[in-house]
């Protein structure tokens, strides 16, 4: 016979043998947010400022930072080469250059720009608090085996389009071959040895500012690339002296490589195509003491461009089917 004075009451309540669970499991408290937030996976490589931590202003005040880091750059430079030239005797404002030395001019405009480098590394994570190698592709980081293709790619590209170039100079009667005399050792190794080692670093820090940089600065407000693939190409040309055909020469070279940047996830296919056109374009001169012509950017000869086409149509192409290929990473992960 049921007895409801035997029934056990509820577990927890007084008299129900209540099982205690004691208090919770210490748990240590949250650690500090990181500096460097990343970006969501999934992202395209123009938007990877959109970091959860990104505010209107934050582009601004990065692209602040570099455009002074570029003056500042500038004034230190010239100083340092101003010294260099007084203390060797290198005359100074000669035919319109600043110093009467080829090579010590070639220098200090490149290491001008080759040492902007870390200031556009340090808007990216002082000012945007995002880590710097976002800047160099959706991965992250350079990726040194893509770069590489890149390079060999653009070696080809360059070539063809040299041979192009000349192929339509003699095609309108215009001679090249002033472009392959011989200045002697001597005066040609320390040319060598400026171009082979500065380039690099000069061309990479334009694509970081010009197709890093604004593309991405652009991309934090807009969902379509284009603006801040033009701008950067209008800005990249407005640092150029060149007039008539060599506007349209840097402006299409600007666009293609902003396109790229976006197509290919990184700023690899243009730093290598940057690199080697400016490494192919300053040896010839300094091979053949032209050197101080070379650095004097004025009027390009229509016959120009043909090279310039050439060069760009093949390394898109060829470029965006190994890209294709290679399956390379185009979003974040």
């Amino acid at each position: 016979m049921y007895d409801p004075s035997q029934q056990r009451p509820p577990a927890g309540e007084p008299g129900g043998g209540a099982y205690f669970p004691g208090p919770p499991p210490w748990q240590a408290p949250p650690g500090p947010e990181p500096w460097a937030v990343p970006v969501a996976p999934g992202t395209r490589y123009d938007h990877m400022a959109r970091t959860p931590v990104n505010r209107w202003w934050r582009p601004l005040v990065g692209t602040v930072v570099i455009a002074a880091a570029f003056v500042g750059v500038a004034v230190v430079v010239l100083l340092g080469g101003t010294i260099v030239a007084q203390l060797s005797g290198v005359p100074m404002l000669v035919d319109g250059a600043t110093f009467g030395d080829p090579v010590l001019e070639l220098s200090v405009m490149l290491l001008s720009i080759a040492l902007v480098l870390p200031f556009v590394f340090g808007a990216a994570w002082l000012v945007q608090r995002r880590p710097p190698g976002t800047l160099s592709s959706v991965a992250g980081r350079l990726r040194w085996g893509w770069l590489l293709i890149c390079l060999l790619v653009a070696l080809g590209a360059v070539i063809l389009g040299q041979v192009a170039m000349a192929l339509t100079y003699a095609a309108t009667g215009e001679g090249v071959g002033e472009l392959f005399g011989w200045v002697g050792w001597e005066r040609f190794l320390p040319a060598l040895l400026v171009v082979v080692v500065l380039v690099p670093f000069q061309a990479a820090t334009e694509e970081y500012v010009f197709r890093g940089w604004v593309l991405q600065g652009f991309g934090a407000y807009f969902r379509n690339p284009w603006p801040g693939i033009l701008l950067g190409a209008a800005m990249f040309t407005s640092l150029h002296a060149y007039t008539d055909w060599g506007i349209v020469d840097v402006f299409s070279f600007g666009v293609l490589m902003g396109w790229m940047a976006v197509r290919t996830g990184g700023l690899e296919a243009p730093i290598a195509l940057h690199v080697v056109n400016n490494v192919v374009s300053f040896l010839p001169p300094a091979a053949s003491g032209d050197l101080g012509d070379a650095l004097r950017q004025g009027t390009v000869p229509w016959q120009a461009i043909s090279g310039t086409v050439v060069q760009l149509g093949f390394f898109a192409v060829v470029t965006l089917i190994i890209a294709h290929k290679r399956a390379i990473q185009t979003v974040s992960r």
